[in-house]
């Protein structure tokens, strides 16, 4: 997996780029964009209709969206000299519903976690 990250033609914009295996396998040219950047809201555009929420929470950058019934969580978060990415999918229908529905016993919902990838990444010296 790679990740590129380079400023954009547009002030305030960049690149993100993901790479899976080599540059022709699966590369993801999206565009990341600022919503709200003082507040750590941000948005990746995969400039094809589909925009993906993502947002600065501490050290984390994080979002997490549903498609065709999985529920994706991500973050990155820098640690050192690498980045390490980290990817959750559940599903997007609970397993189970448990609680009363009362102050002291809230409904509380519960979801099958299907997968789990992380990856290290490190700076490539240029």
């Amino acid at each position: 997996m790679q990740l590129k990250i380079q400023a954009a033609d547009t002030l305030g914009h960049y690149t993100w780029q993901l790479i899976y295996g080599d540059q022709s396998e699966d590369n993801r040219p999206y565009v990341l964009k600022p919503v709200d950047a003082g507040k750590g809201h941000w948005a990746i555009d995969e400039r094809n209709g589909i925009v993906l929420d993502q947002f600065l929470v501490g050290d984390l950058f994080a979002g997490a969206f549903t498609v065709q019934n999985s529920t994706i969580v991500n973050n990155y978060r820098l640690e050192k000299d690498h980045l390490i990415v980290e990817f959750y999918g559940l599903s997007a229908k609970p397993i189970r519903q448990s609680g009363a529905g009362t102050e002291d016993s809230p409904k509380v919902d519960s979801y099958s976690v299907r997968s789990y990838q992380k990856a290290i990444l490190k700076r490539k010296k240029k």
